[in-house]
């Protein structure tokens, strides 16, 4: 079984935050596999379908942000998920670009609050992730205001690319293995031709 779990806040307010797009990239996986992230299990909103003949659970934890770890955890250890090989978790990076995503396989959280609760958890860096590019246009309007207020107009339409291509990422992972996903989707734009 794989475990595909969205980092993200619950309730109405922070839905189309950038700080939510763990959350919208799995209901945009739910979208596509025709399932509805809705059943309750460890803490979390949950989904399960199957994949290419294996057993798929899209979770999106309802502890908020900062408290991620409690329900992955638990996820984790209900499942008996081999974190190391059938973990995937997707967040937002403030690092990269709107409509960028990359895929690792370890990490640190880099100061990700999400992340740091998830590492803390399981007691590992070791697990796949997709971060999803948020970057302000400017770099100083970083932080928690930004990541927690509702994304503008042109936002949400770079977003949709962000989202597209991690939907895409984890359908790659499953279908043609992790390598196959980190050289497709973790390749530099192309320099600017004549």
């Amino acid at each position: 079984m794989k475990l595909i779990v969205g980092l993200g806040n619950p309730g109405i307010e922070y839905q189309f935050t950038p700080h939510n797009m763990g959350f919208l990239a799995v209901d945009r996986l739910a979208r596509d596999w025709g399932v509805e992230v809705r059943n309750r299990q460890c803490r979390a909103l949950t989904a399960r379908t199957t994949v290419g003949g294996e057993t798929v659970l899209l979770a999106k934890p309802e502890t908020y942000m900062n408290l991620s770890g409690l329900s992955v955890r638990d996820l984790v250890a209900e499942n008996e998920i081999a974190v190391e090989s059938d973990l995937i978790l997707i967040y937002d990076e403030l690092d990269l670009p709107w409509g960028t995503i990359r895929v690792r396989q370890r990490g640190s959280s880099a100061g990700h609050n999400g992340m740091e609760s998830v590492i803390a958890a399981l007691g590992t860096q070791e697990f796949l992730r997709i971060r999803v590019g948020v970057a302000p246009e400017q770099r100083e309007q970083g932080g928690a205001d930004y990541l927690l207020s509702p994304m503008r107009k042109g936002q949400l339409d770079v977003a949709e690319q962000g989202l597209e291509q991690a939907a895409e990422a984890v359908k790659t992972i499953l279908q043609d293995g992790v390598a196959a996903a980190m050289n497709r989707f973790n390749r530099k734009p192309d320099a600017e031709q004549d």
